[in-house]
């Protein structure tokens, strides 16, 4: 049975006193004990082992070299010589480390909390040790603790109690199939025996000594040195009285016996505030239940998926309380409505992960398991996702597994090693972002990862993961010149170690939370990153188009009387637009970096950029691919955007910038509501060409395909002169309704269009059907035509 034992006492970090953070446990004693004097000197029959404790300095049964170790931090194995002992001839010994302390009792539980014996100050650093001369068998029992301050506790020792993780959980973590390590990791408020308190784990397998610091100790590394679990490098620590909302972090001797500064927790669930960078003990959030089949839908392939983009700190801001960001109760407030109203599916949220830096975006994140205090608690986020999941939009957070920084408290040397990184620099340092590179060849480091990704899907119920800079992690040589990587093991450039991983990672979400999307920002032609791996794919379920974005800003930022030589730059990505299961993504990457905002990139006067931007997105949202938008591109953001303020919502004062809006939720809302528009998105038979070699005129005619045999027919004519009478050919006979057209008046455009709204099929052939329209065509305008039967 595990006994209770010495506790210590606990202190705010910033100004340390003697005085208890939190409350002392029920059988916590005041100063007004009653049962016993803890300054006589009386021995009484009942209770032969009590001294007066005196300050007088004895010598303790320890080797000389061991209690130096223990009272200079040095002790790496403090379970073998701290709490009750029992030696070869059967006898107890009690001893204790508690710098600080005057006075310490044993205190027997089973008898009122009788004293027992006063322990001996053998060391002035404060440690204590006292045989039980009569007893020979282990009770449970406290530490009566005088302060030299005056204050007065009962505390429960962390080295009475037994081992923390099963033998199971040593042999997961150890081979790297935890699929769950978090639930192990990190700080765990527990009762153990009656006794509240956290359980604390970390990695570390290369330290010499690891201890626990924080609030509750002074941040004093003697206090709370951790047992190694030596088949696993772990190491693991009960610790009484320690309560949720406790600053902590881990103190490390490396190899050398260097003292390293101190790390944040690589598993904590909720961290301080920047620029403070302590970790927070915070209760694990409850399993979200799997397999909700309306989620599993909303996720579908075959539905409509159309997300916004954001950045947390800038979408809003409070002007009228210094310009903050909001937290997640308002932005419950304010974005979900919003973006309910404006007819996205999803909201994208760029890294959320808490990280030291603000101006990386959270792409340098240090904490891969800890929503950032940016924005309030782990719990204040996942009501977020359950206010978003209420009004019928999904939550997908920006994933960072492909580098993280090397701040001192953060991953980098974490042990005085290598540990999570590479140790050469060739394969472990990103030279582009000044960060370290993950070593997917250690099982360890997988597992931490791979259970970050579940985590988030599990404990928060997010709906997907967009993985970021994925092409980083494929490519050996990606942004190296020749000699600065280091070939794989056949001599090629692809990192097999970080294939392996994807795949894993996949996998392991698929088969555990298979509602989840998992998206992939991919720059690169490598293949079949969103087929499965059992067929040889990454086994995404889909890829940003990067090619897609780039080729099509390229063209509609050309002077439009130019855009007849580059009609390849809109068609181009047809070719192999359903090679993989693609995002079409106008994303934050676009709008930064001195390249502007979306409107500041379109040619030609005020009018002109309003209408060839509509035209844009008119094309991006009938164009086969899934959707994605970066929040302000919606109403025409001028400025580009800025992380440390708000979105310029005043604009939506001006028509122009209005009608922008507009038709962002009217085309959300038909990408929504027409099947032909969203139900084939990554499927070649959704889509056809009626037209695309009209360079001269820069017009493009096609059509998207539904499942129940319905379609639309897409025009779209990139000049900013109008075509009257233009003729495109129909596969069927009928009337074709307008449903949108970007140049109406709604929007912001001239108002130019088609008689009552549409047009009925001729039975004159053109461009290989047997029936064709003719049309007006809007200048800078895309038109979607519904054909009634």
């Amino acid at each position: 049975m595990p006994f209770y034992v010495f506790e210590l006492t606990t202190f705010m970090s910033d100004h340390p006193v003697d005085v208890p953070r939190f409350p002392l446990l029920a059988s916590a004693a005041s100063s007004a004990h009653t049962n016993a004097d803890p300054v006589s000197s009386r021995r009484t029959e009942a209770n032969p082992d009590a001294d007066n404790g005196a300050e007088l300095l004895s010598v303790s049964t320890l080797p000389a070299s061991e209690v130096q170790a223990l009272v200079q931090g040095r002790h790496g194995d403090p379970f073998s010589v701290l709490g009750m002992h029992q030696d070869a001839q059967g006898q107890l010994l009690v001893r204790a480390l508690l710098p600080g302390a005057a006075r310490v009792a044993v205190i027997d539980m089973r008898s009122s909390g009788r004293v027992v014996r006063w322990l001996r100050l053998v060391d002035q650093e404060g440690l204590f040790e006292a045989p039980l001369t009569i007893r020979r068998k282990r009770f449970a029992y406290r530490l009566r603790v005088i302060w030299k301050s005056g204050v007065e506790q009962e505390l429960a020792d962390p080295y009475g109690f037994g081992l923390m993780l099963s033998d199971l959980d040593i042999w997961l973590l150890a081979e790297g199939k935890h699929l769950r390590p978090y639930e192990c990791m990190g700080a765990h408020p527990i009762v153990v025996d009656a006794v509240a308190g956290t359980r604390f784990a970390v990695w570390a397998p290369n330290a010499q000594r690891v201890s626990v610091v924080g609030d509750f100790n002074r941040w004093d590394g003697r206090r709370h040195v951790m047992r190694l679990r030596r088949e696993a490098g772990l190491w693991e620590l009960f610790i009484p009285g320690v309560e949720p909302g406790a600053r902590y972090k881990y103190e490390l001797l490396g190899p050398g016996g260097n003292l390293l500064p101190q790390r944040a927790d690589p598993y904590a669930f909720e961290s301080e505030l920047r620029p403070a960078t302590a970790s927070v003990v915070s209760r694990l959030q409850p399993m979200v239940p799997a397999n909700d089949e309306l989620r599993r839908r909303a996720n579908a392939q075959d539905a409509p998926l159309s997300i916004y983009e954001l950045h947390p700190g800038s979408w809003r801001r409070k002007v009228e309380d210094g310009g903050r960001p909001l937290n997640w109760r308002e932005l419950g407030d304010e974005l979900i409505p919003y973006v309910q109203h404006m007819g996205f599916t999803h909201i994208e949220l760029m890294p959320i992960t808490e990280h030291p830096f603000d101006g990386s975006w959270g792409y340098q994140p240090t904490g891969l398991y800890a929503p950032t205090a940016r924005y309030g608690t782990a719990h204040d986020f996942r009501e977020f996702v359950q206010r978003a999941h209420a009004a019928g939009v999904g939550v997908i957070l920006d994933w960072v597994p492909a580098h993280f920084p090397s701040d001192a408290h953060g991953l980098g040397n974490f042990d005085g090693t290598p540990l999570f990184e590479h140790a050469d620099p060739r394969e472990g340092l990103h030279k582009d972002w000044n960060t370290l590179i993950y070593n997917f060849g250690r099982h360890e480091v997988v597992n931490f990862l791979i259970g970050s990704a579940l985590y988030w899907i599990e404990r928060f119920g997010i709906d997907g993961l967009r993985v970021d800079a994925v092409a980083s992690m494929l490519y050996r040589d990606y942004s190296r010149d020749s000699g600065e990587w280091i070939p794989n093991q056949h001599g090629g450039r692809e990192n097999l170690e970080a294939v392996a991983f994807i795949r894993r990672l996949n996998e392991v979400i698929g088969v555990e939370r298979g509602e989840a999307i998992m998206m992939a920002e991919e720059s690169t032609a490598w293949p079949m990153v969103s087929r499965p791996p059992s067929v040889g794919g990454l086994g995404f379920h889909y890829k940003w188009n990067m090619g897609w974005m780039h080729d099509t800003l390229q063209y509609i930022a050309r002077d439009c009387s130019h855009r007849k030589y580059h009609q390849n730059e809109l068609t181009f990505g047809l070719i192999y637009g359903f090679d993989e299961n693609f995002i079409l993504p106008i994303s934050h990457d676009e709008v930064v970096h001195g390249k502007g905002s979306l409107l500041a990139r379109m040619p030609g006067d005020r009018w002109q950029k309003f209408a060839s931007m509509r035209a844009y997105l008119g094309y991006q949202f009938t164009h086969p691919g899934k959707k994605l938008l970066f929040m302000g591109c919606e109403f025409a953001q001028e400025q580009e955007w800025n992380h440390q303020q708000s979105l310029d919502w005043h604009l939506l004062g001006d028509d122009l910038h209005r009608g922008m809006q507009s038709l962002v939720r009217d085309l959300n809302h038909a990408y929504r509501r027409v099947g032909a528009l969203h139900q084939r998105d990554v499927n070649a038979d959704g889509f056809s060409w009626i037209d695309h070699n009209d360079h001269e005129q820069s017009v493009l005619a096609f059509i998207r395909r539904g499942h129940d045999g319905r379609f639309v027919v897409v025009v779209c004519n990139f000049t900013p002169v109008p075509r009257y009478g233009y003729q495109i050919g129909v596969p069927h006979r009928g009337y074709y309704r307008e449903i949108l057209n970007t140049d109406s008046a709604y929007y912001g455009g001239s108002n130019l269009g088609n008689p009552d709204s549409g047009a009925s099929a001729l039975e004159s052939p053109s461009h290989g059907h047997e029936f064709s329209l003719l049309l007006t065509l809007p200048p800078l305008a895309v038109i979607i035509l519904e054909w009634v039967d």
